[in-house]
């Protein structure tokens, strides 16, 4: 008797055998697969470049998954889905590439940041690639002096 794949135990098996193949996989990340799993199978979450979601309802959705928090559902935005209007108030590298560039005293807050990106709507993504960008090329000790 062969029992029939679908697309959830399709998943399931292999959730399954990738756990087997890699024993340091913690419990965890196996809890997380597995609950992106279900959420991708359920239609809770939706992993195509083509989802006309907005990004708030993607963020919303993917932190439904059991360790996806929103700077994780923001890099996938901007990474794998290439949305151009994400602005990653939370990431450090943003905050401190944003001061760099704009010659502030200190890195802005999150809470600071997010007004500030608002001026460069529909192009944040854009804004915090060179914010990164920044990081490097403006602090001191950095590659900077080698650019001038």
């Amino acid at each position: 008797m062969v029992a029939e794949l679908t697309g959830r135990n399709s998943l399931r098996a292999s959730i399954d055998e990738v756990a087997s193949r890699d024993p340091v996989l913690a419990d965890n990340k196996l809890a997380s697969l597995r609950d992106l799993s279900v959420k991708v199978l359920d239609g809770t979450v939706v992993l195509s470049r083509t989802s006309r979601r907005s990004d708030e309802e993607l963020i919303e959705r993917l932190t439904t998954v059991r360790g996806i928090g929103r700077w994780t559902a923001e890099m996938y935005l901007m990474f794998q889905l290439r949305r151009l209007d994400v602005w990653p108030v939370d990431d450090l590298g943003v905050r401190q590439g944003y001061a760099l560039a704009w010659e502030l005293d200190r890195p802005p807050t999150p809470k600071q940041l997010e007004p500030l990106g608002e001026r460069f709507r529909p192009y944040r993504s854009i804004v915090a690639r060179y914010c990164w960008a920044a990081v490097p090329l403006l602090r001191p000790g950095g590659t900077a002096a080698t650019l001038r």
